[in-house]
C-alpha cells in the first residue's frame, strides 16, 4: 500500500493533552469537588430551615418588641414657705445648735416671731429631722430640708400643738449627725 502524500495537516505540532471533542478536565477531582459541594449545600439548607422553623415557632424573635418604659418619678424639690411657723429642739449635748439653726433661717427669710428653739427631750437623736403633720406640708418640709443643707423627712404628729390641732408647724429635730461632740461611728465608710 502506498503512503499518501504529506499535505499541511500532517505538519500541525503536537500540543500536550488531548485537543478539541475530546478535552477534559483533570480526572480525580470531579468526584471530591461535587461531594463537597453537595455537603455544604446540605448543611446551609439545614441551617436554614432550623431557623426559619424557630422564627415560626415564635422562640426567636427577629424583631423584638419595645420594652415598655416607665415615665420618670418627678423628684419633689421642696418649696420654701417661710409662712410656716418652725420649732427648732436640740436633740444632742452641744448647746447653741439651735440657735445657729434659728439664725439660718432668720437669714432665709423666715419672721423672727415664726421661729421657735429650745433643748429636746433626750440628747441622743440620730439623725436631724423635719416633721410635718399634713401632706400639703410635705413640700415645705422638703424646701426647709434645702435650706438647713439636708435633713431626713418624716411625717408625724408627735409633735402637734394639743391647744391647735388644725395650727400648720414644722418641727426640726436636730440630731447627733450635726453635733461636733458626737461619738465617731466605728462602721466603715460605705462606697
Amino acid at each position: 500500500m502506498p503512503q499518501p502524500e504529506r499535505d499541511r495537516f500532517d505538519d500541525v505540532p503536537r500540543s500536550s493533552g488531548r485537543v478539541g471533542a475530546h478535552r477534559a478536565e483533570a480526572p480525580g477531582m470531579n468526584g471530591w469537588v461535587v461531594l463537597l459541594w453537595s455537603f455544604v449545600s446540605a448543611l446551609v439548607l439545614i441551617v436554614v430551615g432550623i431557623f426559619v422553623a424557630l422564627v415560626l415557632m415564635g422562640r426567636i424573635t427577629l424583631i423584638p418588641d419595645a420594652e415598655p418604659v416607665a415615665p420618670p418619678t418627678p423628684e419633689a424639690t421642696g418649696v420654701v414657705d417661710t409662712s410656716y411657723p418652725v420649732m427648732i429642739l436640740n436633740a444632742t449635748p452641744d448647746d447653741g445648735l439651735d440657735v445657729q439653726m434659728r439664725d439660718t433661717l432668720i437669714n432665709a427669710g423666715w419672721p423672727a416671731d415664726t421661729v421657735s428653739y429650745g433643748p429636746a427631750g433626750s440628747q441622743d437623736f440620730a439623725d436631724t429631722t423635719i416633721y410635718y403633720e399634713a401632706d400639703a406640708d410635705e413640700e415645705a418640709a422638703i424646701g426647709l430640708a434645702g435650706i438647713i443643707g439636708g435633713a431626713q423627712i418624716a411625717q408625724s404628729d408627735v409633735y402637734a400643738d394639743p391647744n391647735n390641732p388644725d395650727a400648720k408647724q414644722l418641727v426640726i429635730v436636730i440630731g447627733a449627725d450635726r453635733s461636733a461632740s458626737a461619738p465617731e461611728s466605728t462602721d466603715p465608710p460605705a462606697d
